[in-house]
């Protein structure tokens, strides 16, 4: 392999980590209403 090629492997692997952790722990959505008293996670 070349090295342009894993440099260009290990950029994509880099940025889709850290659009799955910025999805995750940053850009969280928040629901609306909750579904009952005890909020059962249904949105």
């Amino acid at each position: 392999m070349s090295t342009l090629f894993q440099d260009i492997i290990v950029f994509t692997i880099l940025a889709v980590a850290l659009v799955f952790l910025f999805k995750k722990y940053i850009w969280k959505k928040k629901a609306k209403k909750a579904c009952g008293k005890d909020d059962c996670g249904c949105h």
